[in-house]
């Protein structure tokens, strides 16, 4: 394959499935455009599988990104995506040490654990639905998509109530890549300050949460060995901002989609596909993350059809675009379809960097949905599906808002 120009990606997130059938067009890995970095995007499900298990990809810009950090740092609007020090951007066995201590938080045994408090808060959620006004429309991303995550994982990590707005703020501004330099760079001082803050108060006064864990695991090695300070910060910051972002634009998509597929909602309603289906079918049909910025050539990788990615290029992992892969899925790839035996996708990573939180979103799914679509089962869309507008994101994959009618016409 042959590229002249790198495609342009559109930082507004207005149609994902268009830029990614131009991906598959274009062939398996594909030069794109992402607000002015040039980077591979890998679409072919097979071949990102294998990236992202290949020692020869990485996510450490500091070894492996020759721009960064003189060229990128306060440069780039999505330059906290790679500049992070957390699990998200180590390689090897820095990576494998940040891990160990995030992971017992999303072990199984926890996530069971959590799954009473999950029903709870899906309950009093419903409950909120029921409670709004009969003849208007329900916003559903603001009633139950995004309360019910950030909830659980604010609860996990013992973040306090008030700061909530302050935080649900920011964390989005991480997502939203429609923002320039100096406004990405403003939103990322205040979420440091603000999980700074949250750090002083837990060392003050620890509590029965994540957070405090972490916090201990720092203090009592305060060589840095363990956790150094800003891996401390950066970790809380992304447990927070991933511990949420998926789950609420799964629900989101789950929804849209079963309410925009009656016939596949009639086929759940009467017990022949389950919601486990459901599930991982969304996560295909609508991977909640686009895009995920960033990972580096570690030396020369010679891809099929005389394609090389050279040591130190940026690779973009092209989820939404791997999920709806024609050569997968054939003919029926852009369509929703609960029954299809083959529900492939990559929405939550693959290999060593496959998201911790994976289990804990499938669980909130699963509670989340039957319980809405049991209470309501006149649920509709407010308005015709194509006046429901994509968040202003090339990385997250949701909604602005998702207005429904719950009750009867």
């Amino acid at each position: 394959m042959s590229q002249s120009e790198p495609v342009t990606l559109d930082p507004t997130g207005a149609d994902r499935h268009a830029e990614g059938a131009a991906l598959h067009a274009g062939g398996p890995a594909v030069l794109v455009d992402l607000l002015g970095v040039t980077a591979w995007a890998v679409n072919d499900p097979d071949l990102l599988r294998q990236l992202l298990t290949d020692d020869r990809v990485s996510k450490d810009p500091d070894q492996h990104w020759p721009p960064y950090p003189e060229k990128i740092v306060g440069q780039w609007p999505l330059d906290l995506w790679v500049s992070v020090e957390n699990m998200f951007t180590a390689y090897g066995k820095d990576h494998r040490r940040l891990r160990r201590l995030v992971a017992p938080a999303f072990a199984a045994r926890r996530v069971n654990a959590l799954l009473p408090r999950v029903r709870v808060i899906a309950d009093e959620l419903m409950d909120a639905i029921a409670a709004a006004p009969r003849d208007e429309p329900v916003d559903l991303r603001e009633y139950l998509a995004y309360p019910l995550p950030v909830r659980v994982i604010s609860e996990l990590m013992g973040l306090p109530e008030e700061l909530a707005g302050d935080f649900r703020r920011t964390v989005y501004g991480i997502f939203d890549t429609t923002l320039d330099i100096e406004q990405a760079t403003a939103n990322n001082v205040e979420l440091r300050e603000l999980l700074r803050s949250v750090v002083a108060d837990k060392r003050a006064d620890p509590g029965d949460d994540m957070t405090s864990v972490l916090i201990a695991a720092r203090d009592e090695e305060g060589d840095g060995s363990v956790l150094t300070e800003e891996e401390l910060v950066d970790t809380l910051m992304l447990v927070i901002s991933a511990g949420h972002e998926t789950t609420t634009n799964l629900l989101d998509q789950a929804v849209t989609a079963l309410l925009t597929h009656p016939e596949q909602l009639a086929l759940v309603r009467a017990g022949k596909v389950g919601w486990g289906d459901v599930i991982e079918e969304t996560l295909r049909f609508e991977a909640p993350v686009a895009y995920l910025p960033l990972r580096f050539a570690v030396s020369d990788i010679p891809l099929p059809g005389g394609v090389v990615i050279r040591q130190g290029d940026p690779i973009l992992a092209a989820y939404a675009a791997a999920g709806r892969h024609p050569r997968i899925h054939g003919g029926s790839a852009d369509r929703f379809d609960i029954t299809r035996v083959n529900k492939e996708h990559l929405a939550f990573g693959h290999g060593a960097h496959f998201c911790l939180g994976a289990p804990l979103a499938r669980a909130e799914a699963a509670i989340a949905l039957p319980a809405l679509f049991d209470r309501f089962p006149d649920l509709r869309l407010a308005v015709p599906a194509e006046e429901l507008h994509p968040t202003p994101s090339m990385i997250s994959n949701g909604h602005q808002t998702l207005p429904v009618y719950p009750h009867p016409a």
